[in-house]
């Protein structure tokens, strides 16, 4: 019989080839292999009790980090079972409620400071080229409404930089999509590019970390969260995350057109497709976290709009 770790590298490869990217399960399965081979255990003994024991909520582990950790162990049992292997799945049932959160919406201010306080960092030892990628990688997130893993993810190859075109790769729908730069955008990663040419030699990705591999994570939230601390200004204690500049730019765009008088029934297929989102209703439950003078306005019909605005999840 193969060892759990060969069982969890062909789970990881069967995924990837439908679509899905391994990094999403890697980290926990990992751990989960550790715990398991540190009580001595075999894949077939695979048990409800010892299954359970893994599943336990942390001391100080959020609601959402237990039911992430939980669902990739979960799809690896689902995977073993379909393979004929005897081992206890995990109900949908026992995963964790997933945590909802309001988005929180940057004010211009606050978005003034974010970028002055990446623009000021020094030079890190344990992050040595972090003040010349958190500056370019931030902005990106934001000025082209990326998911924070797509700009983490972003190869060298991806970027056209005669056109002014992202490529982004299969992301949490597995779809591509062609993202356009503005001017400025453009030539601020070209600038970019030009800084970092010697220093990322032949890098596969545009925003390397030192071993090569894309940025962790959990490295860009730590990161974001420094800076986002130091530009919120005292007295400002609202929390806020890497993906609320993707929410930022999906409500400045829509009070773009909303300014401009224009039917944002009508324009929010463009953002939608701009954006990645499978569904339609993924872009209209941005129009609830638009200021009130706006959501009160005639350009919103809100007959239109009625059953389409669910809860957004903000899952990489």
């Amino acid at each position: 019989m193969k060892t759990l770790s060969e069982y969890i590298e062909d789970m990881l490869l069967y995924k990837e080839s439908i679509g899905y990217s391994r990094r999403s399960y890697e980290y926990d399965l990992d751990r989960f292999c550790r715990f398991i081979e540190s009580k001595q255990l075999n894949v077939s003994e695979l048990k409800e009790d010892v299954v359970l024991n893994w599943c336990s909520r942390r001391e100080n582990e959020s609601k959402t980090g237990a039911r992430r950790r939980i669902q990739s162990i979960r799809e690896l049992l689902k995977y073993l079972s379909a393979i004929g292997v005897d081992c206890y799945v995990i109900p949908s049932s026992f995963l964790p409620r997933q945590e909802t959160r309001t988005p929180y919406i940057f004010t211009d201010k606050e978005m003034l400071s974010i970028f002055k306080e990446c623009d000021g960092l020094p030079p890190n030892l344990c992050s040595p080229h972090r003040h010349l990628i958190l500056p370019v990688l931030l902005r990106l997130i934001y000025f082209c409404g990326l998911r924070p893993n797509e700009g983490r993810e972003l190869q060298s190859c991806d970027i056209d930089f005669d056109k002014g075109i992202l490529l982004i790769r299969k992301n949490k729908s597995h779809k591509e999509r062609y993202v356009a730069m503005s001017d400025d955008v453009l030539q601020m990663c070209k600038n970019y590019q030009s800084t970092v040419a010697e220093i990322f030699a032949n890098h596969m990705y545009f925003f390397p970390s030192t071993n090569g591999a894309p940025l962790n994570r959990r490295w860009l939230a730590r990161q974001f969260q420094m800076i986002w601390r130091k530009a919120r200004g005292t007295g400002n204690e609202a929390s806020a995350v890497t993906y609320d500049l993707r929410h930022r730019y999906a409500t400045t765009m829509m009070m773009k057109w909303l300014d401009e008088g224009a039917n944002l029934y009508a324009k929010l297929p463009y953002l939608s497709a701009y954006m990645g989102h499978t569904h339609f209703s993924d872009t209209a439950y941005y129009i609830h976290l638009l200021p009130e003078r706006l959501i009160r306005s005639t350009a919103i019909d809100w007959s239109h709009f009625s059953d389409l605005i669910p809860e957004v999840a903000e899952d990489e």
